[in-house]
């Protein structure tokens, strides 16, 4: 476990980048991205290096939102239902519908477990303006990653002693055991979505064809 998150790290931004498209999308990665940026930041402590790091999160996840939004705007709102389930989707549909993208802008900046992805899903499916959820989204990462930033130079040593500590330890592997499973379940979510639209096609050929 521990030595997927030092090939991120090696990684640098790049792995931040990569890190921000999974966590973004239809993976399961809570807090990840801050663990792995704040680790990098202090590794970059008396360099201006750690002024990128904030930037390839943020853009990281603008990725894994542009891959939510081509396929949740295909989609539509049948689509968010199987995917989300039909309370949730009444939920979503609301904060939408009266917040639009500031609901957006709002589940970027809040950590897990603000829905944040259900959020993005919801604004693609219900087909708010492409341009405002992703400069909402960009805006909003940019903000809570460049906040993160700054905590760690501030607390610096001692946020890097803790990062060490073997609490952190087994809290990364429970992160990774929740990963795994989170990831599996919306992977399987997003393939029994796949599964009922192409049923669809092959009960109501016609009308898919006007």
């Amino acid at each position: 476990g521990t030595t997927v998150y030092r090939v991120f790290r090696k990684m640098g931004a790049l792995g931040l980048f990569l890190l921000g498209a999974g966590d973004s999308s239809f993976l399961f990665l809570p807090l990840s991205n801050d663990l792995l940026l704040i680790a990098l930041v202090n590794d970059s402590r008396g360099s201006w290096h750690w002024v990128v790091y904030p930037f390839a999160a943020a853009f990281g996840s603008l990725a894994g939102v542009a891959l939510i939004d081509l396929i949740m705007r295909k989609a539509g709102e049948e689509g968010l239902k199987r995917f989300v389930g039909e309370k949730p989707l009444e939920k979503l549909k609301t904060k939408v519908e009266k917040r639009g993208v500031w609901a957006v802008f709002a589940a970027s900046i809040l950590p897990p477990p603000f829905p944040f992805t259900a959020i993005v899903a919801a604004a693609s499916a219900f087909q708010c303006s492409r341009q405002k959820l992703m400069l909402s989204v960009l805006t909003g990462r940019i903000i809570r990653f460049t906040a993160e930033a700054l905590l760690a130079l501030y607390f610096g040593r001692k946020l890097l002693r803790y990062l060490r500590s073997d609490l952190v330890e087994y809290f990364v592997y429970g992160l990774i055991a929740i990963t795994v499973v989170g990831s599996g379940l919306v992977i399987r979510k997003w393939f029994r979505m796949r599964a009922n639209a192409h049923q669809q096609l092959d009960i109501f050929p016609e009308q898919f064809q006007r």
